[in-house]
């Protein structure tokens, strides 16, 4: 997309999303933006960004020059913004002052640049999940607290229209009385072959990438993007593909946490050089139904497709029938009376992620302007991403665990409420 085509884009997004009067980048910039963790999914966000057309990027951050200088070169076609270039980002907080940051980092530096960008005064945009371990998060939400910044978590399923509509669907009671729920994403796939360790590419900071992590030996099946499938720097598919759909059932009960928790999976077919589950199930029991997530990276789920390239979503079975919420396919129910007609609504996505980044970001900067807490808060985005955590952290203990939602702690398991924190490495400090 060159600056022309871009530019007509986001006046007609502006538009089409918001209902205001056309934005074009002829109007001045109103908030000093920044960029932490300048990848694909970092660049996706700051895109949708640029094109709301409040934004002037004066800072992009990452420990990856090649990365960095790619989309330092993208926001320099789409724009008329230069901004200047760091690889650590306490030095661009202290330089450029940003007044918003957008933090799309492997998961285990969310935290830790989050607090200190509020502490800085910036506002913050925060990928999910929002950190590694519970009491990361629960830092985070303090900071927000006291620092009186807003920070939106980036699961943007909760503006997406098609979920907003079917979340209208199941409060109104259309469904019955709703008794269990399942979540579930199934990818196909093989056990993979393993990649041996090689020198670090000259334009990454590798010491800098493991962070508060451990520091291990460098492989291009954890960076750039293979992070997630492991348990140092991120908690596997429950943790990067759970957390929307343990949203969404949030979303919809009026419960804000389970009070029990159990998992159990393994690695039955990957032999590749990653360690999180190739499979997994995790039950949540709350006070009022009962909660199951799984997911599969291999064999694929052709029985059960809700569309043509994928079986994901949640199902939410009621005494009046069973509600789908997906993701490509929208939302159907299936009346349990025969007699009476399926209901389906269509998925409105954006192009080219089929996401809606564009509808959280509005909301985001309305949430800046009017000082209120916008639609994706830290705390919310805490409590979707504990859930999926103590699923991890059950799966790692080995037996189910009793939480206390209210405290946040794990009941009378003095092991298992060691792994709500991890230590950090070297200078790092875990946050309080």
């Amino acid at each position: 997309m060159n600056r022309s085509d871009f530019l007509k884009t986001s006046a007609l997004a502006g538009a089409a999303v918001v209902g205001r009067p056309l934005i074009t980048f002829a109007q001045k910039s109103t908030f000093r933006t920044a960029l932490i963790g300048s990848g694909w999914w970092g660049m996706n966000i700051l895109r949708c960004a640029m094109q709301a057309g409040e934004s002037k990027v004066v800072a992009l951050c990452d420990v990856d020059g090649r990365q960095l200088t790619k989309t330092a070169e993208e926001v320099g076609k789409l724009s008329s913004d230069r901004p200047k270039l760091y690889r650590d980002y306490r030095e661009l907080l202290s330089r450029e002052k940003p007044e918003i940051v957008i933090v799309a980092t492997p998961d285990h530096w969310h935290p830790l640049i989050a607090i200190e960008a509020m502490r800085q005064g910036a506002h913050v945009y925060v990928e999910k999940p929002i950190g590694h371990t519970v009491n990361e998060g629960r830092a985070m939400v303090k900071t927000a607290r006291d620092t009186g910044r807003v920070c939106q978590v980036g699961t943007h399923r909760r503006v997406s229209p098609h979920n907003v509509s079917g979340m209208e669907f199941l409060k109104s009671g259309k469904a019955g009385k709703i008794g269990m729920v399942r979540a579930f994403v199934h990818y196909a796939g093989g056990p993979g072959q393993r990649v041996p360790d090689e020198e670090v590419p000259k334009e990454l900071d590798w010491n800098f990438y493991c962070g508060p992590a451990p520091l291990v030996p460098y492989n291009r099946t954890i960076h750039p993007r293979g992070f997630r499938n492991y348990l140092n720097f991120a908690n596997g598919t429950l943790g990067d593909w759970g957390i929307h759909w343990l949203d969404q059932i949030l979303w919809w009960t009026e419960e804000k946490y389970p009070k029990k928790v159990f998992s159990t999976g393994g690695r039955a077919i990957k032999q590749d050089n990653t360690d999180a589950p190739d499979h997994q199930v995790a039950a949540f029991e709350f006070e009022d139904f009962t909660a199951v997530w799984e997911h599969r990276q291999f064999a694929g789920n052709n029985a059960e497709k809700t569309h043509p390239r994928q079986a994901v979503g949640a199902y939410f079975y009621g005494t009046e029938g069973t509600f789908h919420m997906g993701w490509l396919d929208g939302w159907t129910f299936y009346p349990a009376d025969a007699n009476k007609p399926v209901i389906h609504q269509d998925a409105k996505l954006d192009k080219p992620d089929d996401q809606n980044i564009a509808l959280l970001w509005t909301d985001f900067l309305d949430a800046i302007k009017s000082k209120r807490r916008p639609v994706c808060d830290i705390e919310i985005g805490h409590r979707s991403t504990n859930a999926a955590l103590l699923g991890m952290l059950s799966y790692k203990l080995g037996r189910s665990i009793a939480w206390d939602g209210e405290k946040e702690q794990i009941l009378n398991d003095p092991e298992a409420s060691k792994l709500l924190s991890r230590d950090y490495r070297g200078e790092w400090q875990y946050p309080v």
